[in-house]
């Protein structure tokens, strides 16, 4: 893990160029200003933007699926002359007309985290490979039930039902690194395995995420393994399960690796989570930002991808073979860089 991020740092460490920065502008554009997630990547971003001496302006959705505020976003980053926007995108295929507007105006547009649909419609894209954060949690899933796995009764806690690429992308991860047989691989919910209880979407926060678990355990109330969008989600899934008493039979794995979420891991509330690094996705796209505006360079990809990969790595106290993890004091040191 340590390996991959300081590989990603070399790759990258050619962007921040000697751009005077004076007159460089950008803007972060977030799904919300609330989620954690997004509050550490626009640490990330804020903090290498005063380094390299960047204007930052910085905007978000209301709620996440907020479509028009981030349109209306992007809108004002090109009035306003910024050389480059760095995108998490709540809705990833109805955003990209503006993202071509933006591009056609010069600036530069990096994805982070969720990548555009098609992949392209960004100049480049900085995110976790986030199908791969979705396998491992689905690898260790199904190797710590064993045998059990063949009759778990799996809930699947996804993020929004215009199912954005990172949603799918972790949720399909999952369902084929425990062993279920895919469907269509760009969305979710057509699976056919009988394990699948059924779906139902969070928002991505504590609240959505326990009322999609009363949902689900409404229809059936012996499920056993719980596959959540991210950390809050999760959380409000254990608080859903405490209210029925069974916060300690059923398997929660999730994504994202916050702090707050790695202390879940530890206090046993998630069996395991794969960790993401928000803060570096962002650093690099400001740098990325100043090198396009500096000397016209784009960023490239991780070699054998389409995106730029910032790393994953399963966080546990209970590693089983065949799935590499680290533990939670690990992923307290690393969380969330």
């Amino acid at each position: 893990m340590k390996k991959l991020l300081a590989t990603s740092a070399i790759a990258m460490s050619t962007l921040a160029g000697a751009a005077s920065a004076d007159d460089i502008s950008a803007c972060l554009i977030t799904k919300t200003d609330t989620n954690p997630f997004f509050v550490k990547m626009r640490e990330g971003a804020e903090a290498k933007a005063s380094e390299l001496g960047i204007s930052l302006s910085s905007f978000a959705g209301k709620v996440d699926g907020d479509h028009e505020t981030q349109v209306a976003a992007i809108e004002t980053c090109i009035a306003n002359g910024a050389k480059g926007i760095l995108l998490t995108a709540s809705d990833t295929s109805s955003i990209v007309p503006a993202v071509q507007q933006a591009r056609d105006a010069g600036l530069v547009v990096i994805a982070l985290d969720t990548p555009l649909e098609p992949i392209d419609s960004a100049d480049m894209t900085f995110a976790t490979d986030n199908f791969l954060a979705g396998e491992l949690i689905g690898q260790w899933a199904a190797a710590t039930l064993g045998d059990a796995a063949a009759d778990a009764k799996i809930a699947m806690l996804d993020l929004a039902v215009s199912q954005p690429t990172v949603g799918v992308l972790r949720d399909q991860g999952f369902l084929q690194g425990f062993g279920i047989d895919l469907g269509d691989p760009n969305k979710w919910g057509d699976e056919t395995d009988p394990r699948i209880v059924g779906n139902d979407v969070t928002a991505g926060n504590e609240e959505g995420g326990r009322k999609a678990m009363e949902n689900l355990l409404a229809k059936d109330p012996m499920i056993n393994v719980v596959y959540t969008i991210n950390e809050p989600a999760a959380a409000g899934a254990y608080e859903a399960l405490k209210s029925i008493g069974r916060e300690n039979d059923v398997l929660i794995v999730s994504v994202d690796g916050g702090c707050p979420g790695v202390a879940n891991v530890k206090e046993g509330i998630i069996g395991a989570t794969s960790q993401q690094y928000p803060l570096l996705m962002a650093s690099k796209g400001i740098e990325a930002i100043a090198a396009w505006a500096n000397d016209g360079t784009k960023p490239a990809a991780t070699e054998g991808k389409d995106f730029f990969d910032t790393g994953v790595a399963l966080v546990t106290d209970n590693p089983v073979d065949g799935v590499d993890s680290i533990d939670t004091t690990e992923g307290t040191d690393l969380c969330w860089g």
